[in-house]
C-alpha cells in the first residue's frame, strides 16, 4: 500500500538538518542564510521533489504592518534616556515609516532580558530596527541570536567585515580623518582623543583610527598619553577632559569622539579656565541639535539622520519581502564652527 504524503517544509528541515524557520529562510532567499546551508536545504527540496505553495506560503505569512525600533538606554542627565542623536533619527525613521505605509513600535532594549526573543517571538512586529547597543562585543551574542532565529532587523552603528547582520552606518574613518586634518590645518599639533578606542566601542573606535591615519599624513603620531577613555556622556567627557589636565597633559586641541562628550570636555576646560578655541581647539561627533548653540558653538561630523532613517527602513522592508539588502556606510559631512577656528572668516555652517 502506497501513501501519497504531502511533503513539508518539515520534510525538507529534517532531511537537511536545520530548522523549520531555516528552511523558510533559505526558500525565501534570506540573506541570513550562509551558502552552504542554502545548497543543503536545496539538495534536500530536489531529493524529495518539493514545490512550494505561494499561495499558502502567502496566508500563512501574515503582516502586521508594524516595524519596533529598539533603543538602547542610555544614561542621560533628564528622564529621557535616549542619547540626543538618537531622538534626531527617531524623527526621521517615523517619517521613513510613514512613506511606507507603516506604524511604528517604539521600546528599550532591555539588556537583562532576552528582547531579541521577546520581540521576535510575539509577531508584534514584521521587523526590528535596532539603535545603541552599549558594549559592542557583549551584544554580539544577541545579534547573532536573531540572526539564528531568522529575524528580519537591521542595526545603526559600525559597518565591519564578517557582520552577521545588516548595518548602516557613517563613515566613521572619514569623519575622524576630516576632524584631524581641520584642527592640523588650525596649526594644531598635539590632538587628544577622547572616547573608548576599543573593539567594545566600534564607531568610536573608526573615528580615532581616521584621526590616528590624519595624523600620520601629516608626519604626527597618535600620543597614547592624549587618549582618555569616555562614553557617550557628558558626565564622562567631563571626566576624561579631567584626567588629561590632572596628568598634566600638553595638547592644543581635542577630538570628542561624540558631542556629548565634547561639551561636557568644554565644561572641563572652562573648570580650568582655559578658553576655546583660544586656548584649546575642540570638536565633536554627530552635530545633535545643541551643538550649534553651546558657546563657543561646536565644530563637528554631521550624520544625516534623514538618509540613515530612510535607509534602515528600506533595509528592514527589503528582508521581510525576501530580498537581500546590503550593509552600507553613509557619508558624514565636516560643519566648522566656532570652537576650532580662531579667526571667525572661513567658518562653514553654523
Amino acid at each position: 500500500m502506497t501513501t501519497n504524503k504531502k511533503i513539508t517544509s518539515f520534510d525538507i528541515a529534517d532531511l537537511a538538518g536545520v530548522s523549520q524557520s531555516t528552511v523558510s529562510r533559505a526558500l525565501r532567499g534570506s540573506p541570513l542564510v550562509n551558502e552552504e546551508t542554502r545548497r543543503r536545504v536545496q539538495a534536500a527540496v530536489e531529493s524529495l521533489n518539493y514545490t512550494v505553495d505561494k499561495n499558502a506560503s502567502n496566508l500563512r505569512r501574515k503582516f502586521s504592518g508594524t516595524l519596533a525600533l529598539l533603543f538602547f538606554e542610555d544614561p542621560t542627565p533628564d528622564d529621557s534616556h535616549i542619547n540626543p542623536f538618537f531622538l534626531s533619527m527617531l524623527g526621521s525613521i517615523t517619517r521613513a515609516c510613514a512613506k511606507q505605509g507603516y506604524d511604528l513600535l517604539i521600546s528599550f532594549q532591555q539588556l537583562s532580558r532576552d528582547w531579541h526573543a521577546d520581540f521576535a517571538d510575539s509577531k508584534k512586529a514584521d521587523g526590528i530596527i535596532l539603535l545603541g547597543y552599549g558594549d559592542y562585543l557583549a551584544y554580539c551574542d544577541r545579534l547573532q541570536k536573531l540572526v539564528e532565529q531568522g529575524t528580519s532587523f537591521v542595526r545603526w552603528g559600525a559597518v565591519l567585515p564578517g557582520q552577521p547582520d545588516i548595518t548602516i552606518g557613517c563613515d566613521n574613518f572619514r569623519g575622524g580623518h576630516d576632524i584631524a586634518t581641520h584642527l592640523h590645518e588650525q596649526g594644531c599639533r598635539r590632538i587628544a582623543f577622547l572616547g573608548d578606542a576599543s573593539s567594545h566601542y566600534p564607531e568610536f573606535f573608526e573615528r580615532y583610527r581616521g584621526y590616528a591615519a590624519a595624523l600620520e599624513e601629516h608626519g604626527l603620531v597618535a600620543d597614547p598619553d592624549l587618549q582618555a577613555n569616555a562614553e557617550s556622556t557628558e558626565r564622562a567627557g567631563y571626566e576624561a577632559m579631567q584626567s588629561l589636565l590632572e596628568r598634566d597633559a600638553k595638547f592644543d586641541a581635542v577630538f570628542a569622539a561624540s558631542d556629548l562628550i565634547a561639551i561636557g570636555a568644554l565644561r572641563a576646560l572652562a573648570g580650568r579656565g582655559l578658553k576655546v578655541p583660544d586656548d584649546v581647539a575642540l570638536a565633536g561627533f554627530d552635530d545633535i541639535p545643541v551643538a550649534g548653540f553651546i558657546n563657543p558653538s561646536l565644530t563637528t561630523i554631521r550624520q544625516d539622520t534623514r538618509q540613515a532613517g530612510d535607509a534602515l527602513v528600506e533595509s528592514v522592508l527589503k528582508m521581510i519581502h525576501g530580498e537581500s539588502p546590503e550593509s552600507a556606510v553613509l557619508p558624514g559631512k565636516l560643519i566648522v564652527r566656532r570652537s576650532s577656528v580662531r579667526e571667525p572668516s572661513g567658518l562653514g555652517d553654523a
